[in-house]
């Protein structure tokens, strides 16, 4: 697959330039380290049952919990195979909730109201750790006197931000469409794609418009349970994603460190991540990993590091997923 192959690629690189045995040489496995790897794995875990919980809630308690496991593996692996810019596997996610006997109506409901509720926590909690934390500890590198690194630092804030911003429109935007006025948003929509050099993609706008009108109506009178378990999930789930990275870097560490900048560079790297071309940020992952979190981890780790991260936070889904989806394929087929 195209996305072990760039992540493994880019592990392999950094492998080779930082390495250094006598960092090996130093690890001394104990008690503590077995329990902060159970503890990333067990993040795990709690991401994807609050997901569980979150696509259950917006689907009023529809699917079972196998049903739940399915959809969310299944978009987990969507979203590992496609580039975060052009969505993430947004529309094969309607696909698996339609085909998991949810009409399309609230199949569109469900997945337009959790990528907005993604786009929430990232908005709250982007502008929370940088005025936190601070923009000089939150973007400093490795080596501050590298007049290379101090530009490379710089590079990383104008992208988060811009990235920031972008999201942040998208989500009003969308936030304008699913609660307010979604008739108008559509119209805006066909105005907008009727012109010359963007009519080509007329037809999609007008089935986007039309989403974002079933979208609507279908979130009319919900309860204070539904909204409450579904924000509860969301940001649940987004809170042990960014937790990994403290529980291996606490395995393999034994001083103490500031877990809250750990967590807060996290956010900034997963803001950045999102606008990446490669499918699930394979590449840009692995290299952002050791200049946002290398000064957290021993010389010569970092790249080690990091590769364990991917492989907890990201490769599982890719063999999961490509496991379950004949199966499901199969089920789904005969339920038909």
């Amino acid at each position: 697959m195209l996305p072990v192959l760039i992540g493994l690629g880019a592990a392999t690189f950094l492998l080779i330039k930082d390495f250094n045995p006598d960092a090996f040489e130093k690890i001394h496995w104990t008690w503590n380290s077995s329990f902060w790897i159970l503890m990333a794995l067990l993040m795990m875990v709690i991401r994807d049952g609050a997901y569980m919980i979150r696509i259950r809630a917006l689907t009023d308690d529809q699917l079972n919990w196998r049903s739940a496991f399915n959809v969310i593996m299944l978009w987990e692996f969507a979203s590992a195979i496609a580039p975060g810019m052009l969505g993430g596997g947004f529309v094969f996610a309607i696909f698996i909730l339609n085909r998991e006997r949810i009409n399309m109506g609230k199949s569109i409901t469900a997945i337009m109201l959790s990528s907005f509720q993604d786009g929430v926590f990232l908005a709250i909690m982007a502008p929370l750790v940088y005025f936190t934390v601070g923009k000089d500890r939150l973007f400093s590198t490795i080596d501050v006197t590298n007049i290379d690194a101090m530009k490379f630092s710089s590079g990383f804030f104008f992208s988060f931000w811009a990235v920031y911003f972008i999201i942040l429109a998208y989500k009003v935007f969308v936030a304008y469409a699913l609660f307010v006025n979604p008739r108008f948003v559509k119209w805006l929509l066909i105005r907008l794609f009727s012109l010359p050099l963007l009519k080509r993609w007329k037809r999609n706008a007008l089935e986007t418009g039309s989403q974002l009108i079933i979208a609507s109506n279908g979130l009319k009178n919900k309860s204070r349970k539904f909204w409450f378990n579904s924000f509860a999930g969301t940001f649940v789930s987004w809170t042990a994603r960014y937790s990994i990275v403290n529980c291996l870097i606490l395995a393999f560490h034994n001083v103490s460190i500031d877990n809250f900048l750990i967590f807060a560079r996290q956010v900034v790297m997963g803001i950045i991540i999102l606008f990446s071309p490669t499918p699930g940020g394979s590449g840009l992952a692995e290299f952002i990993f050791k200049d946002f979190l290398g000064e957290f981890i021993p010389h010569g780790l970092a790249a080690s590091l990091g590769l364990l991260w991917r492989l907890i936070s990201y490769y599982p889904y890719l063999f999961i997923g490509a496991l379950v989806l004949p199966r499901w394929i199969r089920k789904t087929h005969r339920t038909k």
